[in-house]
């Protein structure tokens, strides 16, 4: 039975640290545009309080997630168990895009791995933290990191990455307002 928690214990902090992959979703006001859900993978995800978590939004083909955080900051994270006994934990809040000249960027960047291809950081302030079983979510088996993102980024270089936000980081799939020049 699915418990809902105050402050996530330090637990929960290391379960969540363990993940391999996590899945983020976000959706615009208007009820035509479509609702977004991208997994996320590699070293990204922190816990940064008991309530206030983060990861880092690397460069993709898609802004969406940016662009619904920035029309009106709802945001859920989800982690489930691929490994070891069942398990789904849901971080329900309010989402901000700390881009690179934000006052709060270098200290929370340092949390983090370094990485070309970083775009922002997405901090979360946490309103609800509840989980439940996972009980029909399959086992999977973890291969490894793909290194794509970071060939692609060194391949494009910081002009290349760049002219690529320009083109494709710019607005939504609904034309919502996107990535914001820093």
């Amino acid at each position: 039975m699915g418990k809902h928690y105050d402050t996530l214990s330090q637990e929960q902090q290391n379960w969540l640290a363990r993940q391999k992959v996590f899945f983020v979703a976000t959706a615009p006001l208007a009820a035509d545009r479509h609702v977004n859900c991208s997994p996320k993978g590699g070293d990204t995800f922190r816990v940064i309080g008991a309530r206030v978590v983060g990861y880092l939004d690397l460069t993709g083909s898609g802004i969406e997630t940016i662009s619904h955080l920035q029309e009106n900051g709802r945001i859920v994270l989800m982690f489930c168990a691929f490994e070891g006994p069942p398990k789904i934990v849901r971080l329900h809040g309010s989402g901000e895009v700390i881009y690179p000249n934000h006052p709060d960027y270098s200290r929370l960047n340092d949390k983090f791995a370094p990485h070309a291809g970083a775009r922002a950081i997405i901090r979360v302030n946490v309103t609800r933290i509840s989980d439940s079983c996972g009980y029909s979510v399959p086992f999977l088996d973890f291969v490894g990191h793909r290194d794509t993102l970071d060939r692609w980024t060194e391949k494009q270089g910081p002009e290349g990455v760049i002219a690529y936000r320009d083109k494709k980081n710019r607005t939504s799939i609904d034309g919502i307002p996107g990535y914001k020049d820093v």
